[in-house]
């Protein structure tokens, strides 16, 4: 029998209430699987809601309708199965590099030794070792990056969720990151859920690529790549797909302009 889902997200909808007593619906109906080891990225544009989708299934923020379910169970807090990497990196800053990593471990019991330990096997894994015992201050914005996402496999969670963690770097070091994450990803084989505004970006990373529509957010098209790793910028494939999810993109841009959803 083949298994189902790790994740099911089923009639999902997101309604905040405004400061003047209104209501703003920043997700419409929003329906989709992930299969495990599944690497999918999910694009949109600016305020479509991918955030809020992103933290909905982290279970740092209320549903207002429809269901996240997690092999099967339903999901309406956060859990150490599902870990999140943020774009703003979110290290302690009065924390080492070391004790930043081990923080989960620790949180889990752990003892020192053997948090340390394990500590020190994540940072081995992305080069950064010999940094155990400097401060978030004194790194580079990568090398924070870096950080903050083997912190969050030091807890060794089945799905990990990442909100434009490179969407602060420089085009250089993004591509650097791009190809570290998919490398931890081949070893680790964790099932990821990606936000990303960079198109070119989501055609190098995913299996599957999530187009969203402006807000009220809503799933418009599933791509599955297709394409062989390490996949080529230059491939006419990959350029045919950037220019088919870009067109999708600017039409919503100027529904959103106008006031109207596709």
């Amino acid at each position: 029998m083949t298994p189902g889902p790790i994740l099911r997200i089923e009639g999902l909808r997101k309604t905040f209430r405004t400061n003047n007593g209104g209501t703003l619906e920043a997700l419409a109906e929003t329906s989709f699987n992930v299969s495990e080891n599944d690497f999918v990225c999910i694009v949109g544009p600016s305020g479509c809601g991918k955030s809020t989708l992103l933290r909905m299934i982290a279970g740092l923020e209320t549903i207002s309708a429809g269901r996240i379910g997690y092999r099967g169970e339903p999901v309406s807090r956060p859990q150490k199965e599902i870990g999140m990497v943020f774009q703003e990196y979110s290290l302690l800053p009065w924390r080492t590099v070391l004790d930043n990593v081990a923080l989960g471990p620790e949180f889990g019991g752990a003892p020192r030794e053997e948090r340390e330990a394990k500590a020190k096997e994540y940072l081995r894994l992305v080069g950064m070792e010999d940094f155990s015992g400097a401060f978030p201050h004194e790194l580079s914005g990568g090398m924070r990056q870096r950080v903050a996402i083997v912190r969050a496999l030091a807890n060794d969670p089945d799905v990990l969720l990442m909100d434009e963690p490179f969407g602060a770097l420089d085009a250089h070091t993004r591509i650097l990151l791009q190809k570290e994450l998919l490398r931890v990803w081949e070893n680790f084989r964790k099932t990821i859920l990606f936000v990303t505004h960079g198109v070119d970006e989501a055609i190098y990373l995913a299996d599957r690529i999530l187009v969203m529509s402006a807000r009220p957010g809503r799933i418009l098209e599933i791509f599955n790549v297709g394409m062989e790793r390490p996949r080529d910028r230059a491939h006419p494939t990959y350029g045919q797909l950037a220019e088919h999810i870009l067109s999708i993109l600017e039409r919503e841009a100027a529904f959103s302009a106008t006031g109207k959803n596709g």
